[in-house]
Parts: C-alpha cells; sequence; structure tokens
C-alpha cells in the first residue's frame, strides 16, 4: 500500500519510543522507504541500531554527525521525504515544531521540510490537556499539520486518560489513508463559508451569533490536504484560518452572499458552514445612536438573504453541502432543511449537547442525505470531523461523477 512513499519517522523521547520499532518495521513491510531520525533523548528507550536494522538506512541522532560528504544530512532527508512521520511526539518536541526551534536533528531537519507532517502525540493526560500543549497542537494544526489522536487508557507513569500512542497498526492505516486521500480532491475547486455574519445597527453595534469559524477553517484544511483549490468565505470569526487556502473577507449576509455567488458557477463543492444571520435592522445608522429618556427601545428588522436557498436554486452540477445548528428535532429539521434548499448532504448538530457547542474544539455531528441519516459520528475533535465529513463528500462526488442533481 505504501510501495515507493518515502517516509521520514522522527523519533521522540518518551517511553512510548518502544513502539517506533515496530512501526517502522510495518512501514516498511507496507513498502515504504523508511528513514530515521531519533532525538538524544529517544535513544535512551530504544538503540538507533535497532532503528537502523529494521529501516536497513543508516539512523540520523545528531546535526553536526554528517554521513556523506556529498550532502547536507538534514537538507538531503527534507527534500527526501513524501511525508515526515513524528511519532511518539512528547510535548517538548510540539513545542519546538509549533515555534520553529531548531536545536537537534529532528526539529531542524522539519524547519527545512516542506513536506506534509503527520504527528502522533503520547504524553501524560494533564500534559496533554495542558492550555499551552493544546495551543501547540491548534497552532501546528493551522499550519497544515495533521494529527494521530492518542489512545485512552492505563498510562506508563499510572494514570488513567487520554495520552497513550496510538498502536503502530493504527498510525500505518492513518498514514496509509493520509496518501489514499491526498490526491482525492486535486483539481477540484471547492468554496466554504465559515464564521458569523454581522448585521450592523450603527458605526460601533452589531448583530451576531455565536459561530467561531472553527469548523469551517478545519474543513477547508481537509480540502486543502486532499489536493483541492480552496477558497474560504470568512464573516466574523475567533480562529486563525489556515494556510494555503484563498480567504475573503465578508462581514454581513449581503457581502457574504455576493462574496459566494462571484465565484459559484466555478465551483465544484460548496460547503456552507457559516452561521448566516436570519435577520438585519431595517435602518442602519450612520452614527452612534445615543441614549435616550425611554426605558424600552424598538429595532425593526428585515430578512436576510438565505444564501444556501440561493445556491440550491442556482446549482448547476454543483455537490452542495449544508450546516443546520439546532436545539430540538434534530433530524425532522435537517431533512426539512436538506430538501427545502436542495443540498446533497446536510451537516446537523445539537449545539446545546455537551461538546458539540459553536466555541469549543470538538463537535458531535449527525450527516443527512435524500435517504435520511447517512452517518453519525460520536463526540470528535473538529479536525476529526472536517476529515472524515471530507472523506465523505469525496467519496459521494466520484460516485456521482463529480456532478450534483
Amino acid at each position: 500500500m505504501l510501495t515507493g512513499k518515502r517516509i521520514l519517522l522522527g523519533i521522540t523521547g518518551g517511553i512510548a519510543a518502544f513502539k517506533a520499532a515496530a512501526l517502522c518495521s510495518k512501514l516498511v513491510q507496507a513498502g515504504a522507504e523508511v528513514r530515521v531520525i531519533m532525538t538524544e533523548s529517544a535513544t535512551k528507550f530504544v538503540t538507533p541500531l535497532t532503528l537502523q536494522v529494521l529501516s536497513r538506512h543508516a539512523v540520523f541522532t545528531d546535526t553536526f554527525a554528517e554521513q556523506d560528504p556529498a550532502v547536507v544530512s538534514h537538507i538531503d532527508l527534507a527534500d527526501h521525504a513524501d511525508l515526515i512521520l513524528v511519532a511518539p511526539a512528547t510535548a517538548n518536541m510540539l513545542a519546538k515544531l509549533a515555534y520553529g526551534m531548531a536545536d537537534d536533528m529532528l526539529s531542524t531537519t522539519v524547519l527545512a521540510s516542506t513536506a506534509p507532517l503527520l504527528i502522533a502525540p503520547a504524553m501524560n493526560v494533564h500534559m496533554y490537556e495542558h492550555p499551552a500543549v493544546r495551543h501547540n497542537l491548534e497552532l501546528l494544526a493551522s499550519r497544515g499539520a495533521r494529527f494521530i489522536e492518542p489512545g485512552s487508557g492505563q498510562l506508563a507513569c499510572g494514570y488513567v486518560g487520554k495520552g497513550r500512542l496510538a498502536e503502530p497498526e493504527e498510525i500505518v492505516l492513518a498514514v496509509q489513508s493520509y496518501f489514499n486521500q491526498q490526491r482525492q480532491l486535486a483539481g477540484k475547486r471547492v468554496l466554504i463559508t465559515a464564521g458569523g455574519t454581522v448585521e450592523r445597527i450603527d458605526p460601533v453595534r452589531y448583530l451576531t451569533n455565536d459561530s467561531s469559524g472553527k469548523m469551517g477553517f478545519e474543513i477547508a484544511a481537509a480540502a486543502r490536504d486532499m489536493g483541492a483549490d480552496v477558497t474560504v468565505i470568512a464573516a466574523r470569526s475567533m480562529a486563525e484560518p489556515p494556510t494555503g487556502v484563498t480567504v475573503v473577507r465578508a462581514e454581513s449576509a449581503a457581502d457574504m452572499l455576493e462574496a459566494v455567488l462571484a465565484r459559484y458557477d466555478e465551483a465544484d463543492l460548496v460547503i456552507k458552514a457559516a452561521a448566516v444571520a436570519d435577520y438585519r435592522p431595517v435602518v442602519k445608522h450612520s452614527e452612534k445612536l445615543k441614549k435616550t429618556g425611554r426605558d424600552l427601545m424598538t429595532l425593526e428588522l428585515e430578512k436576510t438573504e438565505d444564501i444556501l436557498k440561493v445556491l440550491g436554486e442556482r446549482k448547476q452540477g454543483q455537490f452542495l453541502v449544508g450546516f443546520a445548528a439546532e436545539t430540538e428535532s434534530l433530524a425532522q429539521y435537517a431533512m426539512d432543511k436538506l430538501e427545502r434548499k436542495r443540498c446533497d448532504l446536510l451537516v446537523a448538530n445539537d449545539v446545546s449537547a455537551e461538546g458539540a457547542g459553536f466555541h469549543g474544539d470538538t463537535n458531535i455531528v449527525s450527516v443527512f442525505d435524500k435517504d435520511g441519516l447517512a452517518v453519525s459520528w460520536p463526540l470528535l475533535s473538529k479536525r476529526e470531523v472536517a476529515v472524515r465529513l471530507m472523506a465523505l463528500v469525496a467519496q459521494r462526488m466520484s460516485s456521482s461523477g463529480g456532478d450534483a442533481s
């Protein structure tokens, strides 16, 4: 499955390093050409000789121990890789990679490489949940790094929780999945909306909603990683958009509709993940409204444009995915919205459920098609939801020949 793929395996210094030997062996058995870099700490848990025998290549541990005078080793390794896999990745290595430090062979090589980065963290449960580590994970993800979630269970330190390195078989499957999905959307033009629109009352006040933009941005990153040409129409957001995509800012529902329609005819896939305001003030005041002596103020509202409905009506072969944030009767409202707005898929979540709200990093979603519930996923990171959703969309587009009704 991995024949001809060149994988650079980085091993860092945690107790889970002992699993790296089995991982290296399985990657080689799958046909990959594996080169190994070990940190000094990793060599305390497993010897370089072990990885040399399993990979059938010299193992690198020191930036200054050049093995071939014809090349600079860390540049040669960086250029050589189709994929860099760091497994296990300690909290220390995550911090180095997040902030561009280059004080050992592995961090220096990663910094010099343009290859995609796949990271399998492993550490104590409290370390994994620490805000600094979570921040570093998010920072790396925003730059395109992908992760293999650690497992939960008994940890070497005695704690029970999340932080155990994924099993070698799982990591190999993740690597295979990466290469399988890498080009599934190659040549496709993907248009995604994200964030919450803003409807101005006056220059300093506005109506909006709780959307953070995180889900839309994660979908954009997943589509990018599958080879798509991605454009994000982004409203107000609390997250940073991913690199490698085109970002167009649109404040109001009207702005977003205009930006989407300007690009709609050329799009192959449209995913409307933005939370668009349903109403806007009839009058937008040019000056700040002053407080009056009255205890009440009436604000008259009018409906905004229904962007998803317009897209459904104008659809000419585009694959259209809508979102529905609900607090009750999820399936009923989702199917109604899918049918009325001519969506091919409708992603619905109950935003009142624990872990499925706007601001968090997790979500619980159900995906509907014309026949009803297509798939339902439990509590997952928004990153994982995005990866699974894009895999489903790519599969549906492929089976329909890329066109939708």
